[in-house]
């Protein structure tokens, strides 16, 4: 039996026209692209959360949901952090930059937030903290804005900058897997596309 949808007659598939499969991970001269045009438009909340996407490898969900007193000990924010992926309900660690420390410190600071809150609190009254369709579009208008194709990048794209960068640096899968918190090698190699 043929399935008819509309006027015309013909099936439309729901990714016509839509790039499907892995999202590329971005280069270090974008990643510095977009970081310099974050701090040049004192955007302090994005430029937060681009650098601790990067550093994190968290999965959207994950690092949507992010309570300040996860990545801070007292009123600093740590070297690492540990959290809980709601993917897996395995804890993964991650080590947190100088630089990304600072961007972090400064949107705590302006956004005056307290350790029970949210990192990344949404605007939106009916929500605690931002959703990953929010971040998805953060993350498309970053890439857009160096001149990217954003269709061709996606929240994925920040999991997989920074390890794609350490496996190409080191040769060390068992590294990258551990860092993903992935519990099967092959997901690490099919994951990095080697």
């Amino acid at each position: 039996m043929e399935t008819r949808n509309g006027p015309t007659g013909a099936r439309v598939p729901w990714n016509k026209g839509k790039l499907t499969g892995q999202k590329p991970p971005l280069k270090l001269p974008e990643i510095w692209a977009i970081r310099t045009r974050l701090q040049m438009s004192s955007n302090v909340r994005e430029l937060a959360m681009f650098n601790l996407a990067i550093d994190s490898k968290l999965r959207a969900c994950d690092l949507t949901r992010l309570l300040v007193h996860e990545v801070c000990q007292g009123s600093h924010v740590g070297s690492r952090a540990m959290v809980m992926q709601q993917k897996t309900q395995r804890p993964v660690q991650f080590e947190i930059t100088e630089q990304t420390r600072q961007s972090i410190e400064a949107w705590i600071k302006a956004r005056r937030l307290k350790p029970t809150d949210y990192l990344f609190p949404s605007r939106v009254h009916a929500s605690p903290h931002i959703s990953t369709r929010q971040y998805s579009r953060m993350v498309h208008r970053w890439v857009a804005s160096i001149g990217l194709d954003d269709t061709a990048y996606g929240t994925h794209t920040m999991r997989r900058t920074k390890v794609s960068l350490i496996y190409r640096r080191t040769k060390n899968l068992r590294a990258v897997q551990l860092l993903l918190g992935h519990t099967k090698l092959e997901s690490t190699v099919r994951y990095l596309g080697i």
